[in-house]
């Protein structure tokens, strides 16, 4: 596992020199090693995602063993006592001393054999004592959640905010669960064709969980480079989150509809809506960015969907060639992705409170720019992938205040499980003061919902508005 090792150390070194979001560089070096077997590629993700997730818990452990503290560390020392601490701590399989050992053999290949005692003693020191670390003092909260649950403060703070202590844990708790990769299948497929789909990711070591909140949607459990599967590649299914599916359910796209997706990328909901508006209607599907709209395309392509018709565009500059033509417009805006944590483990590490009013100004730029879109009577389906009331509840007390738009209840939209859940979300919210949801929305809470943090709001325009 020598080289194995090195190549998680220098994603993590990447990382900390350079920034950017890890998901990407991950995927970026298992389609380059894709060669390496199915556990090796396994064991690179593994590593890279927990070091990353649990960094808050894992430089407060070493700062208890270690004589140097983490900040003053060399980052490749401090990158490689974190990987190591991760594989000690959380993964059992690996044999401790073989931990130690190859740490010190990365340190001498690396040029830093001068500190392979230090190494050495630091981890050997973790084997000993990882069954009795010790976690900030409970009576002080945010110390205790943030090692906890590897969390930075400026997050928690606006979590307790919104959701009060306890709900707050219990959002941080799901967050740091396994997330499985979520597949969907295309709309209508026969039960022979989905079991075909079925045998195949099994046969490659995969384990198919089906959702109960919809049809022909599951979660894959070890899924190994789903891209290179057949029924990837020739559309027979797609990755798509639960929530991000039961949102497009709830915008009620039928057929001969135009529907207009102005955030698009990647594109699972163009996608999805094409597959609602069948061959007699369109999708336009935008985004601001070359490589954006190239992800679009690919999705498109790979469906075998003609509708769907990708360009350059930034939301909040409209196409006046399309203004009145939407019977359904989707604006899944930029948001801070308080949400997806679980699955995008640097968001947090991103996250910088003094940048949200500009955000806000941004979300409600692109709602008010694009409503042109919308015919008399068509509807707005708004959504976010984040946890904060002021992008989401607050953002639909604004939408209400917009010419010409209502309300409309998602009951008979959404699942009967996701309505009851959505009860027990309200309920939650009432025990903290929290914001309140209106009949036209769904909060999706991590903890309550078996899905990531996901927000969405259904309007419509009334008939007879213009404009």
């Amino acid at each position: 596992m020598e080289n194995v090792r090195e190549l998680i150390l220098d994603i993590l070194l990447t990382l900390e020199r350079e920034g950017g979001y890890s998901n990407q560089l991950i995927r970026d070096v298992l389609d380059k090693y894709d060669y390496l077997e199915r556990t090796k590629k396994a064991f690179i993700k593994r590593v890279c995602e927990g070091t990353i997730e649990r960094r808050i818990e894992l430089d407060d452990k070493l700062n208890q063993i270690s004589s140097t503290p983490v900040s003053k560390m060399k980052p490749f020392i401090r990158c490689l006592l974190r990987m190591s601490l991760y594989q000690i701590l959380y993964m059992d399989q690996v044999p401790d001393s073989a931990v130690c050992n190859e740490a010190v053999k990365l340190a001498v290949k690396r040029k830093f054999g001068n500190l392979k005692g230090y190494v050495n003693g630091v981890l050997r020191t973790a084997v000993k004592k990882k069954d009795s670390f010790t976690l900030p003092d409970k009576e002080n909260r945010e110390a205790y959640l943030s090692v906890k649950y590897s969390m930075p403060s400026q997050v928690l703070a606006l979590l307790k905010q919104a959701y009060g202590w306890e709900l707050t844990e219990e959002i941080l708790e799901a967050l740091l669960a396994v997330h499985p990769v979520c597949v969907r299948l295309p709309l209508g497929m026969k039960k022979e064709d989905r079991d075909a789909v079925v045998r195949e990711m099994e046969k490659t070591g995969g384990r198919c969980l089906w959702t109960t909140y919809r049809e022909n949607q599951f979660f894959l459990e070890n899924a190994d480079n789903l891209s290179r599967l057949q029924s990837f590649t020739q559309g027979k299914c797609t990755v798509q989150d639960v929530s991000s599916a039961l949102a497009v359910d709830a915008a009620g796209v039928k057929q001969g509809d135009i529907v207009i997706d102005a955030c698009s990328a990647p594109g699972g909901k163009a996608v999805m809506a094409a597959e609602y508006a069948g061959e007699r209607g369109q999708v336009y599907a935008f985004d601001i960015s070359e490589g954006k709209c190239g992800r679009i395309e690919e999705n498109a392509k790979r469906m075998h969907l003609d509708t769907i018709s990708v360009g350059i565009n930034d939301a909040r500059t409209p196409r006046k060639e399309l203004f009145g033509k939407a019977d359904v417009l989707l604006l899944d805006v930029p948001c801070s992705g308080l949400g997806i944590m679980g699955k995008k483990r640097d968001i947090k590490y991103h996250f910088e409170p003094e940048n949200l009013p500009k955000l806000y100004g941004l979300q409600r730029d692109i709602v008010e720019k694009s409503l042109a879109y919308l015919k008399p009577g068509g509807t707005l389906l708004y959504s976010t992938c984040t946890l904060n009331p002021a992008e989401n509840q607050e953002m639909v007390e604004w939408i209400l205040t917009l010419p010409g738009m209502e309300q409309v209840s998602i009951r008979d939209s959404v699942p009967d499980r996701l309505w009851l859940e959505r009860s027990k979300v309200i309920e939650k919210l009432e025990a903290v003061g929290a914001a309140a949801l209106r009949d036209n929305s769904v909060l999706c809470l991590p903890g309550v919902m078996e899905m990531d943090g996901f927000f969405f709001a259904k309007f419509r325009k009334r008939k007879g508005e213009e404009g």
